[in-house]
Parts: C-alpha cells; sequence; structure tokens
C-alpha cells in the first residue's frame, strides 16, 4: 500500500458518499475540523455564537473571555467513521483559566487516530501493521474589549504521520503552524414578557498557516483547512428555570477551489491547462482571497461551497438541558447532509454532554456516531466564600 493511500484516506474522512461528489474541496490533516465536544456535536457543528464553555477553542476562542467560571477543564472522544471501521477516533483534551473579567488563557490537545492498517509493497506482500495518527496541540488568548465584545488570537502546532518512514524513500511525517482569530459579540436585550434575552454573535477563520508536505524531496505541498465559521444567535429565559438558545453556524473552507483541467479530443490532460477556474498552486494568502471567486462554475458553486447548521439548545434550570441540530453541506461539494441530538447535565463542578448523529441518507459512514464529553468547571476559592456568607 503505498503513500497515496494514506493521503486520499485523510483527505475523504468526511466523505458521506466520495463518487457521489462532483468538485469536492479536499485538504490535508481534515481531522481539524472534526467537532472534538458532544455539545457542539449534538447541535449539527454550530457553536460560534453559543454561550462559552471549555471547548471554545474549536468553536471560537474569543468566547473565552466571557466564561463565567474562573476555569475549567473537558475531555472527550469522538468514534469515528463507524459506519466502514470501529478503530478511527479524536480524543481530546482541553482547558481554560481566567484573569480577572476581562481575560482568559486556554489549551487545547486533540489526538487523532487512524486505527491499525496492514501495510504492503507493489506486489501486495505483507509488511506490518502500522498505526497512522495525526494531533494538534492549541494556545490562545482571549480578551474583552467592552462589556459586549470580546476577541482572540490563537497558534497551533499540527503533526501528521500518515506513512511509516521505514518503508518508504524520502517520506516524512508533515508538520505545520497555523493561527485563528476570532470575535464574538454578545449583548444582553430588553424584551417584554421574557425574563431575559440575549444576543450573539460569532466569527471565527481558524488554521490560517503553512502548507503541509509528506515528503523530503517533493515540493508539492497541500493546504491545511483554513476554515471561516460566522453566525448569531438568540437566547431567552422564558422564566428562571426555561432558557432557550437558537443558533445558525456559516462555513467556508478559504482554501482553492479544484479547476477544471482542459483536455485533448482523446480526453487527455493539456499540460495542466486550466479550462475553468483558478490556479489553485497560490500562496496561503492569496489562496484565502481567492476562494470566494475561484469556483469554475461560477457564483452558483460559490454558494454551493458554504455549510449550514441550525440548531437549538434548551435547558432546564442550568442543570439539564436537550440539544438538537442539522448539517447541511451540498452534493456537489460532499454531501452530508444529517440531524444530530443530545443532552448535558451540570451538576455542582461536574458536566456531561453526549450526541448522537442520525444520517439523512442510508450508507451513510457517519451513522451511529456518538460523541461523550466531561467538564469539570470551578469557581475562584474567595467566590465560593462570599457566596457561604450570604447564605
Amino acid at each position: 500500500m503505498k503513500i497515496h493511500y494514506f493521503i486520499l484516506l485523510a483527505c475523504i474522512l468526511f466523505t458521506s458518499n466520495v463518487f457521489s461528489q462532483r468538485n469536492p474541496i479536499t485538504t490535508a490533516v481534515p481531522f481539524l475540523l472534526i467537532a472534538p465536544d458532544a455539545r457542539g456535536g449534538s447541535m449539527g457543528d454550530a457553536g460560534v455564537s453559543s454561550s462559552p464553555d471549555v471547548y471554545s477553542m474549536f468553536w471560537n476562542p474569543a468566547k473565552y473571555a466571557f466564561c463565567d467560571k474562573d476555569f475549567g477543564v473537558g475531555i472527550g472522544y469522538v468514534p469515528w467513521l463507524r459506519g466502514l471501521v470501529n478503530d478511527i477516533g479524536l480524543a481530546s483534551i482541553a482547558g481554560f483559566k481566567k484573569f480577572g473579567d476581562r481575560q482568559a488563557i486556554a489549551l487545547s490537545l486533540r489526538y487523532f487516530s487512524m486505527g491499525t492498517v496492514t501495510f504492503t509493497n507493489d506486489q501486495g506482500t505483507e509488511l506490518g501493521d502500522v498505526k497512522p495518527n495525526e494531533w494538534a496541540i492549541d494556545a490562545t488568548y482571549a480578551r474583552k474589549f467592552s462589556p459586549s465584545f470580546s476577541g482572540a488570537v490563537a497558534g497551533r502546532f499540527i503533526y501528521s504521520n500518515l506513512v511509516p518512514v521505514k518503508y518508504i524513500e524520502n517520506v516524512r511525517p508533515g508538520t505545520s503552524v497555523a493561527a485563528d482569530i476570532s470575535l464574538y459579540y454578545h449583548k444582553e436585550l430588553e424584551i417584554k414578557g421574557l425574563t431575559a434575552s440575549w444576543f450573539s454573535f460569532g466569527l471565527d477563520i481558524s488554521n490560517i498557516g503553512a502548507k503541509i508536505s509528506y515528503s523530503s524531496s517533493s515540493i508539492t505541498r497541500d493546504f491545511i483547512p483554513t476554515n471561516l465559521r460566522l453566525g448569531p444567535s438568540f437566547t431567552m429565559d422564558i422564566d428562571e428555570y426555561n432558557r432557550l438558545t437558537i443558533m445558525v453556524d456559516l462555513n467556508k473552507l478559504l482554501v482553492p477551489t479544484p479547476p477544471i483541467y482542459a483536455t485533448d479530443s482523446s480526453g487527455n490532460p493539456i499540460n495542466g491547462e486550466i479550462a475553468k477556474g483558478k490556479d489553485p498552486n497560490v500562496s496561503v494568502v492569496t489562496g484565502m482571497i481567492q476562494s470566494f471567486y475561484d469556483a469554475p462554475g461560477g457564483f452558483k458553486e460559490e454558494l454551493q461551497e458554504w455549510t449550514v447548521s441550525p440548531a437549538i439548545e434548551y435547558w432546564y434550570n442550568k442543570l439539564f438541558s436537550i440539544r438538537a441540530g442539522y448539517f447541511y453541506e451540498n452534493i456537489n461539494k460532499g454531501d452530508r447532509q444529517f440531524f444530530t441530538i443530545g443532552a448535558g447535565l451540570r451538576y455542582n463542578v461536574f458536566g456531561l454532554d453526549f450526541s448522537y448523529l442520525v444520517p439523512v441518507k442510508n450508507n451513510n459512514p457517519l451513522q451511529n456516531t456518538m460523541q461523550f464529553t466531561l467538564l469539570f468547571n470551578f469557581d475562584k476559592v474567595e467566590d465560593k466564600d462570599k457566596q457561604q456568607s450570604k447564605e
């Protein structure tokens, strides 16, 4: 089994029907787009403007500045592609620390295991079992600029080990560094008939970073999944016990769309000549800008590159929640379409979230995906003392 197999596997991890894709956008290290927490996973992969929690690093790091706890830790696991295999999964750990009311820092680690793969040579002879894996470590600083507005910057180191070096010459693990830029707006509203209400809006551009290569001799380098996520949410306290949030996330990959290459009368490529679209061999910044107008199908295809995730979250007495969401991706860009449901529990410092994915179409490799996340949130010791003195 050659190196190309592993790169192809990494590129289609999110594909529900590879053969139905007409002009999908693929990148290296796509595990960076897997929702690591069950809360976001239960809301159709929405969370850019949801209330802040430990896993805000993935959705919108700027939300950390609005956390109502002093510090917290989360641990999660996502079994992946259970419709195909049973040994691929994403494990994660995240934590944050507030400094006063305006600042916060956070760290997270994601480890993606592709299970065990039997490696063979060109003649089909088995050479041994390998365990391809990828991981990323993140750090962020978030700060409030006003009582309603915050921003954050994050840094990320990415490591991708898809092929065992001892079996193929000139092969190496791929590495990259990247950054995120995010903004969060959170404003309390006054609406008659409601105990309280809030409007929030989030914007996050993640994985702005260097291309990645798996060969020490090749000049070919692949884009990492630079992603734009934005969307609003509306939260209302119906009374002192019942809270409801409605939100929508929009996502777009900020990497070049594959062009349509020119062919001769026999259907053979003509020296890389492009018939429609733009040259994808550009710099990272140029690729981000070009991604808004380079689709060979024009504006109609550009619209198809956006995914939509509407979601709803209900809390009872800030102790128990139920959630639901829907994820839509155009058939020409991957055809991922699924519903998600889930629940959450909070008691004292402890939290537990669960989610389950329900595919719209049968034989979806994402079907039966379940996520679990454990959370621990803590207040400052002096805050607890003040609360006890009041009681």
